[in-house]
């Protein structure tokens, strides 16, 4: 027996492209489903300015398959040497949609990001004026602090702390993987949201840990108990607009995940729908996807839901899709759930 369910076609609210041959090779597969996507900055350079971020949204447009209808929202890597009156001018021109804080070493490509949160004080307070959205990797990267419990010390050592000395920010805590992260998010008023992946709400630690280290499943924020797990899902499923899905679909060389110093992001572009509907309805929630998936978002960012529509048909026969992508960089694995997916997407 078939079972169809017809949504507005998705947004990624929060998205790796990388660039050159790496963002040629998996652009694709996110603009196979996706209307748009916010990108993050974390490029090496970073992407810190205005003129930065106008000449990547003109390398990654130029990367689009041909006929593929697409728009890339652009952000800023927020440093301590962010000038206020650049971002508010890239956001008054209609350049940026938000601008993204990375802690200090938090993750991949985050060296140039924020220590001494007193010297982008100034930028977080033009933003709250002008109403562009801050959006937040929420990790502390204190040594001393264990790799799981940094997101909810973040909560409570930094981002809370920011909130409340600039009244009227915007922020989005992006991928939470915590009950605190739900918990924080659900306090809010208007001006506090939150995205959750699609790998965090499928794998927990164990599936990182149990029976050998599974180099595809690491990521940052690192997955953490099935506790968590099962408040994500809650969350995710809830209904709640302040909730919404932002994949972290962040691709990698096979080579350097699977190495020594293996690096953290799970590839998750080419099946996160077919997944996502899995989840659902699991849950009970399918009446839910949409607003997940294509409504909570956009009212979010303050943008229109998308016109066209996408397609998940429910099958007897399970979905295909590949084990990786190959690149001009190199392959790269597509997220596996470790379970059979019976839905599939059509445009």
């Amino acid at each position: 027996m078939t079972q169809q369910l017809t949504i507005r076609r998705p947004d990624d609210w929060h998205l790796h492209l990388r660039d050159g041959a790496m963002l040629q090779g998996i652009l694709p597969e996110t603009t196979r489903h996706f209307a748009r996507a916010i990108i993050m900055p974390n490029l090496l350079p970073p992407v810190v300015t205005a003129a930065q971020a106008s000449a990547y949204r003109d390398r990654i447009l130029a990367a689009l398959p041909e006929g593929v209808a697409f728009a890339p929202l652009m952000t800023l890597y927020l440093t301590e040497d962010t000038d206020a009156e650049d971002v508010a001018k890239a956001h008054a021109s209609g350049l940026v949609a938000a601008v993204k804080l990375y802690p200090a070493g938090a993750t991949t490509n985050s060296n140039s990001g924020v220590s001494d949160f007193d010297r982008v004080r100034g930028v977080l307070e033009k933003m709250a004026e002008i109403g562009l959205p801050l959006c937040v990797h929420g990790e502390v990267t204190t040594a001393s602090v264990d790799i799981f419990d940094r997101e909810a010390v973040f909560i409570d050592t930094v981002l809370d702390p920011i909130r409340r000395a600039t009244p009227g920010l915007r922020v989005v805590m992006e991928h939470i993987t915590t009950r605190q992260g739900v918990d924080y998010a659900r306090s809010g008023d208007a001006d506090l949201a939150a995205t959750i992946t699609t790998h965090h709400l499928i794998i927990n630690r164990n599936h990182i840990l149990v029976g050998g280290i599974k180099p595809h499943y690491y990521c940052l924020p690192i997955a953490k108990r099935e506790e968590h797990r099962l408040a994500l899902r809650a969350a995710a499923t809830s209904g709640e607009t302040r909730f919404f899905l932002g994949t972290d679909s962040a691709p990698h060389i096979d080579s350097l995940k699977e190495h020594a110093c293996g690096c953290a992001g799970c590839f998750t572009a080419t099946n996160t729908m077919a997944l996502l509907a899995h989840v659902f309805e699991q849950e009970s929630a399918l009446d839910r996807l949409e607003g997940f998936t294509s409504q909570n978002g956009p009212a979010f960012y303050r943008l229109p839901e998308n016109s066209s529509t996408l397609t998940l048909e429910k099958t007897d026969a399970p979905a295909r899709w590949p084990a990786r992508i190959l690149t001009g960089a190199g392959p790269v694995t597509v997220f596996d759930p470790g379970f059979a997916v019976y839905w599939h997407v059509h445009d």
